[in-house]
């Protein structure tokens, strides 16, 4: 006995202690095996003994994970109870143990015999418990905990019945004052509600709502487990919300999850959406790994959780190796998940998700392959009954119809249309899951009727989208997608059979979209574009009115957007050609002043937002108190919203629409009081005055034609159709671009003749119609800006000409500067210049770079400027080992004119790290548009493709010129492609010989002349492409 008493004194202590005492239990373990051999069978403490080993060697499980641990538990419960026969005053407790232990073996090794057997020892134990026992309500719980995993497996309804039944009995045992009455009410309720979400009873959701409150009313405010309360209640009650649509369902909701939030410290990352808390997050789910070695039976939840956060950061920023690890890491999941784990079929299906994922970043046939095979076996493991089987249905359909559009393997669509059907019938009429298979199966019809194109298919489809719409009322967060879905699938059938009243109905759903009452998410935004793209087709007068709508649902979208750099290929796929289309289809329709509000609303949103979100900002918080605080709240909404429109799947409209009013009266409370414009997006009123320099020719190439658009600051616009198409277009920029990229490499003259070849297509197709327009109100030898869109944004308009003999080019008739849109050079000309005796000049240059050739010019050109402006300015020089990344941004820091000279690296694909060489690394676009600059005023960039962005995103200009020009420079010279060394020092040495005039003033104003007469004068000195390399942006 005292070997065994000592043992009992180690093992409590150990379980004491803050961190348990590994030592403490491994020493009780030895002293109770002593102990159990000085009680040999036949010894009357023998089955205290083993029932003592087998306790401690439970914990020793439940720390370390080791699954010998486990076995030997489980056998030296048995050996006990064979020692307590019927009638044993310990049976009933021995019976409960071994059971438990089974159900632990179980969720480790998934063998459905312990789970069964587990089963029967309950029922056993619970009949030695009669009516009136102190422990019949736990072994009622324990059995119910059984039948319910069972039912998690199996799907047996008869089983899920009746562990709710033996529920009820163990709550009736737990009356008002008992200490497990709140934690029987939770199970009770638990239960419930998972059988509504199998069977949609409403009665069971009620009534799960008034145990879960009543469990709420028995945890006090200060209880560990009352914010658990709240948020039990709340999403019970948004589901009821979802199923029935009581607005005060939903805002009970909302404030009991605001309650339960101010109780415990919120995840920051879904709160708020900060990168570097999700990259916390991960790393402490990578610790929490290590704590979990191979064996441990957590293990497999630890690399599941690492894997959903890094699958969220793959969602948030795209990093690829993220989405890989995650896949490898849900594969070690499974690998540790058997066949008969419980949890196998999720490891599945989380695995298959990702490598559908995958599939759709890369398009790897083995990955969908991989992933169709994972979710059958999933659906093997989830039988009729079970309250997943409809889900596994939907994601395998989902992936047999991924398979079906690479591939085009009819069978896999009819068998996910099957699938399809087998999902819909499991969920009810009312059921909240309804809407999104009606939906599915619906758009899986419609890929077949475009193959096969029989009739009785679209009408199925139309019937399909009809019901989901109904389910999705107004305000509902897929109302927009499914509407969409519903008019396609209209003009589908429209176009077979040729009924007006379809094509009626389509456009009227369509009409809907403009009165949308919730911020836009990016479903609502692509529902927009596909009703101007069908609009356009068919002619129909309500195009422009989609259009308006599309670019307000634009910018609603891309001010929820937390990070540019981030979030690009967002933004290119919604933007797509939408400003040039709504552009054309505006001067179709002869409103002048709408095309060019239109236009700049969809173009450059990172630049305009930038400057139309932030700017008004930091003016609205410096105002004062009342202004800070609207500030503060704004943003607080903006990114709460944003976290809305990214949540996965579930239905958002509820915190929308509620997140939306708040919006909308912030919003209403800055304009009132401090902006009346703030975040509006700019009149035609206020970008004429971008013409007050001179006219602003907005050239456009859309699908539906080609323009000019002449602005004038004191006259309407002036329209000049343009007899080119798009297609013409973009091939005259890839010949140029192919010419000037072989610059050098074979005969020049031959290559000099090719490209004044293209420029005279140039000309004659494009910029000499509009020359002609402009004769006849602008004088030669003025300025002229250009705002090109589209594929023209790579075409050097200012160099345009006919190349022949007694002829003028169009830099002899005028001078030309650009500007990616109107409201950037407003801005440009609103600024006021410092007086000239506080203006400071930095020269900086890099012949060196961490990575590229070496530039040997650059220190003559970085002399010549030095020579010219150090007598008249306060001026700087960086070279070599000083011209870091860190110095140069400490120099413009304190500088309001700058002269570059170094490689440029433009980088087409992520465009945001195009880049500066430096001697330390890259001064990139991301680390640009951080800056605080002092009012800069001037930039010289003399380096490679300033001005060369995203190739499949031309009119949104990110490239290092528009960054610096939108960090405050108010003119800047950039360069088109590839710069010669040696012309680049020609052409600075003559460029600021023009810029400064005899005053010895700095002036950028003058920024465009002094480029102008700096190329004419070298003309017959250097190539033809390098002679029009140059361009000047800005004033």
């Amino acid at each position: 006995m005292s070997l065994n008493n000592l043992a009992i004194s180690l093992r409590n202590r150990s379980q004491q202690r803050s961190v348990l005492s590994e030592t403490d239990l491994d020493e009780a373990i030895e002293l109770i095996r002593a102990a159990l051999l000085l009680c040999p069978p036949g010894h009357p403490h023998r089955s205290m003994s083993l029932n003592n080993l087998a306790n401690s060697l439970r914990d020793r499980f439940q720390q370390r994970g080791a699954l010998s641990d486990l076995d030997e538990t489980t056998e030296l419960y048995r050996a006990a109870l064979s020692l307590r026969p019927p009638g044993h005053s310990d049976r009933a407790k021995t019976l409960n143990n071994l059971a438990i232990s089974l159900q632990d073996r179980f969720q480790q090794q998934g063998v459905q015999s312990d789970l069964d057997e587990a089963i029967e020892l309950h029922r056993a134990a619970l009949l030695l418990y009669p009516p009136g026992h102190s422990e019949r309500s736990m072994s009622l719980n324990n059995l119910a905990l059984g039948l319910l995993s069972r039912f998690q497996q199996r799907g047996d309804p008869s089983d899920f019945n009746e562990t709710i039944e033996l529920q009820r009995a163990a709550l009736l045992l737990r009356p008002p004052g008992h200490a497990d009455r709140a934690m029987a009410l939770d199970n009770l309720a638990n239960s419930l509600r998972d059988r509504f979400h199998q069977r949609g009873v409403p009665s069971d959701l009620d009534e799960a709502i008034e145990f879960y409150q009543a469990a709420l009313s028995l945890r006090h405010p200060s209880h560990a487990d009352r914010s658990k309360s709240l948020n039990n209640i709340a999403i019970s009650l948004r589901d009821r919300f979802q199923q029935r649509g009581i607005p005060s369902d939903l805002d009970e909701a909302i404030e009991l999850h605001r309650t339960a939030l101010s109780l415990r410290p919120p995840d920051r990352f879904q709160q708020r959406g900060i990168p570097s808390d999700l990259d916390e997050t991960i790393e402490l789910h990578r610790a929490a790994l290590l704590t979990r070695p191979p064996g441990h039976p957590a293990r497999s939840i630890s690399l599941n959780n690492l894997a959903l956060s890094l699958q969220d950061r793959f969602k948030q920023q795209g990093i690829p190796s993220d989405l890989d690890e995650v896949i490898e890491l849900h594969r070690a999941a499974l690998s540790i998940r058997p066949p008969g784990h419980s949890d196998r079929s999720s490891s599945q299906n989380n695995l298959a998700i990702s490598l559908q994922d995958r599939f759709k970043k890369r398009s790897i046939p083995s990955d969908i392959d991989e992933a169709i095979e994972l979710h059958r076996a999933a659906l093997c493991l989830l039988p009729l009954g079970h309250s997943d089987r409809c889900q596994s249905l939907s994601n395998i359909a989902t992936s047999l119809r991924d398979r079906f559009q690479q591939q085009g393997i009819q069978s896999d669509l009819d068998e996910a249309i099957e699938f399809h059907r087998a999902a819909l019938l499991l969920h009810p009429p009312n059921h909240s899951e309804r809407g999104t298979l009606l939906n599915n199966l619906a758009v899986s019809l419609r890929d077949k009727f475009k193959q096969r194109g029989i009739p009785s298919d679209i009408d199925e489809v139309i019937e399909l989208h009809r019901a989901a719409l109904f389910l999705r009322p107004p305000g509902h967060s897929d109302r927009s997608a499914y509407l969409d879905n519903l008019a396609t699938s209209l003009r589908d059938r429209f176009l077979l059979r040729g009924i007006p009243s379809d094509l009626d109905e389509a456009f009227c759903l369509y009409l809907q979209l403009s009165c949308l009452s919730h911020a836009a998410s990016r479903s609502d935004l692509n529902a927009a574009k596909s009703w101007a793209t069908f609009a356009e087709e068919m002619n129909h007068s309500s195009a422009l009115v989609a259009y308006q709508t599309a670019l307000r649902f634009l910018d609603q979208h891309v001010i929820f957007l937390p990070s540019p750099s981030r979030n690009f290929d967002v933004v290119r796929e919604v933007i797509s050609s939408l400003a040039s289309d709504a552009f054309s289809c505006s001067l179709r329709r002869g409103c002048f002043a709408t095309a060019v509000e239109l236009v700049e609303q969809g173009r450059a949103v990172f630049w305009t937002q930038l400057a139309r979100f932030r700017t008004p900002l930091d003016e609205l918080s410096a105002s004062g108190a009342a202004g800070e605080a609207l500030a503060a709240e704004f943003m607080q909404l903006s990114i709460l919203l944003r976290n809305k429109f990214d949540g996965p799947t579930e239905d958002q409209s509820s915190h929308i629409r509620k997140l939306t009013v708040k919006w909308d009266d912030v919003i209403s409370r800055i304009r009132k009081h401090h902006n009346p414009r703030f975040l509006l997006p700019p009149l035609f009123s206020d970008l004429q005055k971008a013409a007050e320099g001179g006219p602003v020719i907005i050239v456009n190439a859309s699908q539906y034609g080609c323009d000019a658009l002449i602005i004038l600051s004191a006259q309407n616009p002036i329209h000049v159709p343009l007899d080119v198409t798009q297609a013409e277009v973009s091939e005259l920029s890839f010949e140029l671009k192919s010419l000037v990229e072989g610059a050098g490499s074979s005969n020049q003259q031959l290559e000099s003749l090719k490209i004044a070849g293209i420029l005279r297509k140039l000309w004659l197709c494009v910029v000499n119609p509009i020359v002609q327009a402009l004769s006849e109100i602008v004088k030669p030898n003025s300025r002229i800006w250009w705002c090109p869109t589209a594929e023209f944004t790579q075409l050097p308009l200012h160099a345009a000409g006919p190349y022949e003999r007694k002829t003028k080019n169009l830099s002899q008739i005028y001078i030309s500067s650009y500007t990616p849109t109107l409201a950037t050079l407003v801005r440009a000309r609103q600024r006021v210049s410092r007086d000239a005796s506080t203006q400071h000049f930095v020269a900086i240059g890099q012949a060196s770079p961490d990575s590229g050739k070496e530039l040997r010019c650059v220190a003559p050109e970085l002399a010549v400027v030095a020579q010219r402006l150090a007598p008249i300015a306060s001026f700087t020089s960086l070279q070599d080992s000083n011209a870091t990344v860190q110095g140069a941004f400490d120099a413009l820091h304190n500088s309001q004119w700058l002269h570059l000279a170094c490689h440029g690296v433009p980088n087409r694909q992520q465009p945001f790290k195009s880049s500066f060489s430096m001697r330390d690394g890259p001064l990139m676009i991301k680390d640009i548009m951080q800056s605080d600059w002092q009012k800069p005023e001037f930039a010289f960039l003399s380096a490679c493709h300033t001005t060369v962005g995203d190739e499949q995103s031309l009119d949104e200009s990110i490239h290092l010129a528009a960054a610096m020009q939108s960090s405050g420079f108010r003119s800047v010279v950039g360069s088109m492609w590839s710069v010669d060394d040696e012309v680049a020092r020609q052409t600075v040495s003559a460029f600021y010989d023009n810029l400064v005039d005899d005053s010895g003033t700095l002036d950028c104003t003058r920024t465009a002349l002094a480029l102008h007469k700096a190329v004419e004068s070298l003309r017959k000195k250097i190539p033809l492409e390098q002679q029009i390399v140059f361009v000047h942006i800005g004033i």
